[in-house]
């Protein structure tokens, strides 16, 4: 206990000693901090009878003095002075600003930023200097601003981002030159561009991935990632791509689906992507009770109701309630019903999964269109553009009508961009239509070589241009050629002759064949101006007049009806004619089917030597099936050619083309001894189907089969003596399979044919390679 205390003593003092030196520490410090803090004085002013700037070299003393905003004899404080020294430097026009207060003058100094003399890039080859260049802000001659070379920078940055190179990285740089100038260097680093290596989609139950890959825009890295550009990863790009599912599902009746979410996932090694889309497809509707009510006094709603396409049982489609809606409008503008608009109400009935629609004409607003103005185009004339719109300044603004024709500029694919927007004008009764476009090149020459199992090799060059001049025309020339053919067609159309919806157009064409079949040369020629113009929604009527001129020479086989025909002169041919086309694609309200039809004659004997009248027609339909992964198509076809006033037809004259596959081009019909003559009339009957083969989509392989029935039968020569297959329909039986490839050459297709029905003399052909080909 004694030790205890002791040892509680002497902590005692010690604690006591230790709070007597923390206390004198204290106290100094206290005293150091009064002493050194400075006294609180009132804010300093100035009065000056004069400023005077130094440094500058091209920008004008009185806008430096502007931007300072101080005047002779006022008096500021030092707030306002720093106020005035900010605004000099924001004007981003110098490097350093200096204000010095000398007595009664304030002095002002400034270093101004130097002039671009040069823009240049390094580093570049995906994208070419002109495009980097339309990107930038800076610019030649103009003060060099090191915020404005940032933000080119970074400009560039996301233009290489687009094109998916997410790892380019764009440096700027100076080089400095005499007379304050400098040369202005963008150092660009391209990087790789990042693949998608896989596209696939989540919660997609009536459509495969391989169905739903074929709608979107971006595309799977594969074999031919050296030629497609869309393999490459851009984030935009996805926005876009979810539009298009949503109008590909909705098309189809699902009208709840939506698209939850996207993920695009960075490989480890980051060279690629995994793209995932979450959608929910929901259940499809079809139309149910369609119904026409007017809330127009005396305007009669069986008129409009006459003029629907839709039934009851479809499956729902906005696109068919557009369609609809722009028929009853036009029939309204055309009953002389001004601000008719039709609005459709739809209910919905979840029981059943339809939707009812009841399309109400309505009065719309009474406004008018009081001008169309256009800016962007600088070499489409504004007429090409204003002929889009069906309406003309003073007629009534028809939102629908506007709407249309920004769809029909667009599909011009004269522009790279297309922006159509209606604003107030002058009167809130008047509209302004703004049109802002941006060109793109129209034009191409193409080199192209190709191979036939018929002609050999062949080489072409060609040239064309969808508008000519500006005007809107479409122009084309094409030269090609194989050893033993030469090739010559000129082509223009004019689409709006006259200011009007007729498609004016000439076509020339010169085709010469050596050792043709190995029997006789070929002289063919063509000059053929046409009128086309709509008849119907779906349906459009071409007037024609044909000069044409054939000629057969150098006969070296055995037929006699061929020595015969080619011991003559070249026959002139001059005949007038038309062809109707009915297509149910141009208003698509089926998108899983489509039907053309088209049916032409050709009447000989104005003028010229020959007297006939040829007559062809030609129906196709298609239709997808099996979830969309099945094409199934069917052709029929036939011609027939009568020559009049006891004339005969000769070989150049009569079909002789490849009616069917599995035989060669002149390879079935009469036939002299060994020798084909073609003949008066064909007909052809073919089924084929397209499907996937299972490989991955990326290489653009798809397979197929067909089934052909067809024939060329008939001659009208007296010679016909011991000619056989001429006078009736012998029916040529063909199957094979089909390889469609979506080729960097472009799209082929290689048929394996074989024959189940053949005649004597036929020429089979088990495979044959072509440029595939759509209807």
């Amino acid at each position: 206990m004694h030790k205890f205390h002791r040892g509680q003593g002497l902590t005692q003092r010690r604690a006591g000693h230790f709070s007597q030196i923390f206390g004198k520490v204290i106290a100094i410090l206290f005293l150091i901090a009064t002493l050194t803090v400075p006294q609180v004085s009132q804010a300093q002013s100035y009065r000056f009878n004069s400023v005077a700037v130094e440094g500058n070299q091209r920008i004008d003393t009185n806008t430096i003095l502007n931007y300072a905003g101080i005047s002779k004899g006022e008096t500021v404080s030092a707030g306002q002075l720093n106020e005035a020294y900010q605004d000099i430097l924001g004007s981003g026009l110098f490097e350093a600003v200096e204000l010095e207060p000398r007595g009664s003058t304030l002095n002002i100094k400034v270093k101004e930023f130097p002039t671009i003399n040069k823009i240049a890039f390094e580093g570049n080859k995906k994208l070419k200097d002109d495009d980097l260049s339309g990107f930038i802000e800076s610019r030649t001659r103009q003060v060099f601003s090191p915020t404005k070379a940032e933000r080119d920078a970074a400009i560039i940055t996301e233009a290489y981002a687009q094109n998916g190179r997410a790892s380019a990285r764009v440096t700027p740089k100076i080089i400095k030159r005499s007379d304050n100038r400098v040369d202005l260097v963008f150092e660009v680093f391209e990087g790789g561009a990042i693949e998608v290596q896989r596209i696939s989609f989540v919660g997609n139950r009536a459509y495969s991935d391989r169905r739903l890959r074929r709608v979107i825009g971006s595309k799977q890295a594969g074999l031919l990632r050296a030629f497609i550009g869309r393999d490459s990863f851009v984030e935009d790009r996805l926005e876009f791509d979810k539009q298009v599912l949503r109008d590909f599902y909705n098309s189809r009746g699902y009208v709840d689906f939506r698209v939850t979410g996207t993920n695009a996932e960075l490989a480890r090694e980051q060279d690629t992507y995994f793209v995932t889309f979450n959608i929910q497809e929901g259940q499809q509707f079809k139309f149910g009770q369609i119904t026409t009510v007017s809330e127009i006094p005396n305007l009669d709603s069986e008129i409009y109701d006459d003029t629907l396409k839709v039934r009851s049982g479809v499956v729902y489609s906005p696109t068919l309630i557009e369609s609809s809606i722009a028929r009853m409008e036009r029939q309204g503008i055309k009953d002389g019903v001004d601000f008719m608009r039709v609005e459709p109400r739809i209910t919905r009935n979840d029981r059943d999964l339809t939707l009812d629609v009841e399309f109400a004409l309505v009065k719309g607003p009474r406004v008018f269109v009081e001008r169309i103005d256009i800016e962007g185009n600088t070499t489409t004339l504004d007429r090409v553009i204003r002929r889009q719109f069906d309406v003309v300044e003073g007629d009534p603004f028809n939102p629908r009508q506007i709407r249309e024709a920004s769809d029909r500029i667009e599909v011009l694919n004269y522009f790279e961009d297309v922006n159509v927007e209606a604003r107030e004008g002058s009167r809130p009764d008047q509209v302004i239509v703004d049109v802002d476009v941006e060109e793109t090149t129209t034009g191409s020459i193409s080199f192209g070589a190709s191979f036939s199992t018929n002609d050999g090799l062949g080489l072409s060059i060609g040239f064309s241009e969808r508008n000519f001049l500006g005007r809107g025309q479409r122009l084309s020339a094409q030269v090609s050629g194989s050893a033993e053919t030469l090739n010559y067609r000129l082509n223009f159309v004019e689409p709006a002759f006259l200011g009007r919806d007729l498609e004016f157009g000439i076509s020339t064409s010169l085709l010469e064949t050596s050792d043709r079949n190995s029997l006789f040369d070929t002289t063919s020629a063509d000059f053929t101006p046409s009128i086309g113009f709509p008849i119907s929604e779906n349906g459009r009527l071409s007037l024609f007049y044909s000069l044409g001129y054939g000629d057969m020479r150098n006969y070296t086989g055995t037929s006699g009806i061929l020595a015969a025909e080619t011991n003559g002169d070249g026959l002139f041919s001059s005949g007038i004619g038309y062809n109707y086309t009915y297509d149910t694609r141009r208003t698509g309200l089926n998108p899983n089917a489509g039907v053309l039809l088209s049916f032409g004659q050709q009447f000989n004997g104005v003028g010229g030597d020959q007297d006939f009248i040829e007559t062809t027609a030609r129906v196709v339909g298609q239709t997808l099936a099996f979830a969309e992964e099945v094409t199934l198509r069917a052709t029929l076809e036939g011609g027939a050619l009568h020559f009049l006033n006891s004339q005969n037809s000769r070989a150049v004259d009569r079909f002789s083309q490849q009616v069917i596959r599995g035989f060669e081009p002149n390879g079935i019909g009469p036939i002299e001894g060994t020798e084909h003559l073609g003949g008066d009339f064909y007909a052809a009957l073919k089924f084929e189907a397209e499907f996937p083969l299972g490989l991955p989509d990326e290489y653009g392989i798809t397979g197929g089969a067909f089934y052909d029935v067809g024939s060329i039968w008939g001659i009208d020569t007296t010679n016909a003596t011991g000619v056989v297959n001429s006078s009736d329909f012998e029916a040529r039986h063909v199957i094979g399979l089909s390889v469609f490839w979506e080729s960097p050459f472009g799209p082929l297709r290689m048929n394996f044919s074989r024959a189940l029905n053949d005649q004597p003399g036929d020429e089979e052909q088990t495979f044959d390679l072509t440029v595939r080909s759509n209807f």
